[in-house]
């Protein structure tokens, strides 16, 4: 597949790692942006796509910040940090110049699009306060980023399974369909399957709820049986939805789209656990999670609507608890998250 246009990957941890990785192995334009000893592996040595049917060395485009790197008017920018950490990122990309044949003519927040790849429904928003142009990107992608120049990712060839759309969707217009025509192409030919939505927020709302559980996952001793604690937790988001009038795609709709996507396997010598961005993010010890932007968007919504979400309150305060007391994932059992949280 040839592309006109360059992938931009802000953040190239387990998402933008696998993503920038697949692009980069399918001969399509990417630069990935990482930081420290992982910006210096990738730079050195290339990118190792660790999956359940071998190793991939990846030659790839690594930088580590902005000042690295010639923006022109084919570039596209793909933010896939954690929500909590994309503030930063959008703050420092968006004064960026833009080059023409002429020299510069304008800036990155004026002139290129914006794709925001990551988990909650906050980073549009956020977006929309720097750059004029803002997809919404809903993302379904099983991989795990621990160490250094290395993403496991459990499914392959297909990678993922995007929804992506112009957020909000009222904006969208003709001169956009080149752009996702060409995500769709590119995208897809690499193994990450892209389609194209009219709205992308209540996809965004669906994984949402589904992420609601990542934290239990995280918290929890590996193999304990969490199925009542996660129901009870995803119906309370649902309700608070339900109640304030945002609509989200239904499980058996999402499901349903998901049986010819990304089938998460066993890569052998890595079984990692429960494995989702918040037990990552536990197990490296990162000093934040992406739970306040999870569980505690749906009490966010509830306190905005004087409405109250009293399990997923507590589950936000675990993780909180997790990471203020620098503890790694796994130090509870499922009795006693039940007992946390007030689960009969």
């Amino acid at each position: 597949m040839t592309s006109n246009r360059r992938y931009v990957i802000v953040g190239a941890g387990a998402i933008g790692g696998t993503v920038g990785g697949v692009l980069a192995r399918a001969g399509i334009a990417t630069v990935l942006v990482a930081r420290g000893r992982h910006a210096e592996t990738l730079s050195a040595k290339g990118l190792t796509l660790t999956t359940p049917d071998g190793s991939f060395h990846t030659p790839v485009t690594a930088v580590s910040g902005p000042e690295m790197l010639t923006l022109t008017e084919r570039d596209v920018l793909v933010f896939t940090t954690k929500t909590q950490q994309i503030d930063a990122a959008l703050q420092e990309w968006v004064d960026q110049p833009v080059h023409g044949s002429e020299g510069v003519v304008g800036t990155a927040g004026e002139l290129l699009p914006a794709l925001t790849a990551l988990n909650g429904v906050a980073a549009e928003e956020k977006a929309l306060r720097y750059f004029r142009q803002v997809f919404g990107v809903c993302v379904w992608m099983p991989a795990v980023h621990l160490e250094p120049g290395e993403v496991i990712v459990r499914s392959w060839p297909t990678v993922g399974q995007f929804q992506i759309g112009r957020w909000p969707a009222s904006l969208r217009t003709p001169a956009d369909t080149d752009l996702l025509q060409d995500v769709t192409e590119a995208w897809s030919s690499a193994g990450i399957q892209v389609r194209v939505v009219d709205d992308v927020a209540p996809w965004k709302y669906n994984k949402l709820l589904s992420n609601l559980a990542n934290a239990l996952g995280a918290l929890s001793a590996q193999g304990a049986d969490l199925s009542d604690i996660a129901k009870a937790v995803r119906a309370e988001g649902e309700h608070v939805l339900r109640c304030t009038g945002i609509e989200f795609v239904s499980f058996e709709i999402s499901n349903a789209a998901r049986a010819d996507g990304p089938t998460p396997r066993s890569v052998p010598g890595h079984d990692t656990g429960a494995s989702n961005s918040t037990w990552q993010s536990l197990a490296r010890n990162t000093g934040n999670v992406e739970t306040d932007f999870f569980n505690g968007e749906i009490v966010r919504i509830a306190h905005r609507h004087g409405i109250a979400a009293p399990l997923n309150t507590a589950l936000a305060r675990a993780a909180r608890t997790a990471v203020s007391n620098e503890a790694g994932p796994g130090q509870y059992s499922a009795s006693e998250l039940a007992g946390m949280l007030g689960v009969r």
